[in-house]
């Protein structure tokens, strides 16, 4: 049994933080809050709300001392509760130990002693239906696929090439499942790799947005990624194909910096149940046009064929909700969840996204 979310989960969740932390339940009353303290062998989470309160917690100051319960004395407290605040008892937390799961995946699948691969995907590779490609078991590639897209969970720098592969389900060649197999290379070399949560940060909450102007060469449709960090804390992430095709690539950007804008509002509501309000947060782009989009309020003939729905970004920088601010290309943390990227540059924004192998913290 498993404590999640604020509630008892029976069940089976990828994040996992170190043992025996200590778990503050908050139990919302008439008219105050009350709070109870008690030690856990193990919690899960995989929800990007269970991230936020995590790296809430590594912004605070103080730590409350822990308060033994028993399992049945833990249960009566927390039946009826809405939060869940996590204190650690060691000076960081890594949130996403997923190596037993990648070990598990390769001895699946057969990849045992496969070679390790430096990236997940060649930064020179263009999948598309390979028509004419030698048909392969659609309910193995589409087994790897729902395995993979699992772990992405705790391995935001798979995101991208697991949500471009998942595209090919309905008829994958072997060009494909070339592709899947290069994922599970790159697992076999990084299995002790997972996001690292440092503690004693500031609280700041800084969004960055960014995409690949028709990435895609089956519909010329682009792709947004978008990722949120908490202090230094990666959050939330975001990989996904644009519903529309973009006739520039000042609209596929501004398409993506007004779904990086929806995930900061709810952020926002979330930080507002812990007492904290945060206001014109940091929402990165690295494209003066549609940054100069959510300032000016004129339509002309490159900006009328927006619709109308994209436009709420405009609105919410004139309520002083976030700020769009330009940040270089070569400083877009979000550019890994868009494209394949070359190595160097790969591991860069791997690092610095907190996306770090166990090894490099001893």
């Amino acid at each position: 049994m498993t404590y999640y979310g604020g509630f008892i989960y029976k069940g089976r969740s990828l994040l996992a933080l170190p043992k025996n932390l200590e778990v503050r339940f908050v139990r919302r009353q008439a008219n105050h809050v009350v709070h109870t303290l008690a030690r856990v062998s193990r919690l899960y989470a995989s929800h990007p709300y269970q991230r936020l309160k995590k790296a809430f917690n590594g912004c605070q100051e103080h730590e409350i001392p822990p308060t033994p319960l028993t399992g049945e004395q833990v249960y009566d407290q927390v039946k009826d509760i809405n939060i869940v605040e996590i204190h650690g008892v060691v000076n960081q937390l890594k949130l996403g130990e997923s190596s037993k799961y990648c070990n598990e995946l390769l001895k699946k699948f057969g990849m045992e002693g496969c070679k390790e691969a430096a990236t997940p995907i060649s930064n020179t590779c263009n999948l598309d239906l390979d028509e004419k490609g030698i048909v392969v078991d659609n309910s193995k590639y589409r087994g790897i696929i729902g395995s993979l897209l699992y772990l992405t969970a705790s391995r935001p720098d798979i995101m991208f090439v697991v949500c471009l592969c998942a595209r090919f389900q309905a008829n994958p060649k072997e060009s494909h499942m070339k592709s899947v197999k290069r994922i599970l290379k790159y697992l076999k070399g990084t299995t002790n790799v997972g996001l690292w949560y440092p503690k004693g940060v500031s609280l700041s909450l800084i969004g960055y947005s960014d995409s690949d102007y028709v990435g895609c060469r089956l519909d010329r449709k682009s792709t947004s990624g978008t990722c949120h960090l908490l202090g230094s804390a990666l959050v939330s992430w975001h990989s996904k194909k644009q519903a529309c095709v973009a006739l520039s690539t000042a609209e596929a950007e501004y398409i993506a910096a007004g779904s990086c804008c929806a995930q900061i509002l709810w952020m926002k509501q979330q930080l507002r149940d812990y007492g904290t309000e945060l206001n014109k947060i940091p929402l990165r782009c690295d494209n003066t046009s549609a940054i100069n989009l959510t300032k000016n309020p004129i339509l002309h003939s490159r900006t009328k064929h927006i619709e109308i729905r994209h436009h709420f970004l405009r609105d919410h920088v004139q309520k002083n909700d976030c700020v769009v601010e330009f940040v270089e290309t070569s400083k877009q943390l979000a550019d890994i969840f868009t494209k394949p990227l070359p190595r160097e540059r790969f591991n860069q924004l791997r690092i610095e996204l907190g996306i770090i192998n166990e090894s490099c913290l001893n």
